[in-house]
């Protein structure tokens, strides 16, 4: 059978229907930042400590990914030697596994390297966001 560019055209336009009546299932995709507090201004520290993090995260199944926007935010403070005092989730994503996968991925890439020996105080605070972006 020949198919001619209006056919062409007709059936183009109805697949292009139909794919759009269908829901998205994949309406995002992860995404990790990381804030350090503004007295630590060594880059490659910085770095490393997120890789550890994108590394030791694993995101939940994507039925569990928050909406598209949201995010949950980690808030850690680490000791002179690169071990977690403690983390707090600050802000939830609404989803408990999303917000849990987050946290335990921040526990998980403990213990990070020693803080740099030019950083005075001591503890350090990062905040990592963890969000379902388009």
């Amino acid at each position: 059978m020949r198919v001619t560019s209006s056919l062409r055209v007709r059936l183009l336009a109805g697949l292009c229907l139909f794919l759009s009546a269908l829901p998205l299932t994949a309406a995002g995709r992860p995404s990790l930042n990381a804030f350090f507090q503004s007295t630590l201004s060594d880059a490659a520290y910085q770095k490393k400590t997120f890789d550890r993090v994108a590394k030791a995260w694993k995101s939940p199944v994507a039925a569990a990914y928050p909406k598209v926007g949201a995010k949950t935010v980690v808030q850690a403070v680490l000791s002179r030697d690169g071990r977690v005092m403690s983390t707090l989730v600050s802000t939830e994503s609404g989803s408990k596994e999303w917000d849990a996968a987050a946290r335990k991925g921040v526990e998980d890439a403990a213990p990070f390297d020693p803080l740099p020996a030019g950083y005075k105080p001591p503890t350090l605070e990062v905040h990592f966001h963890f969000s379902v972006v388009k």
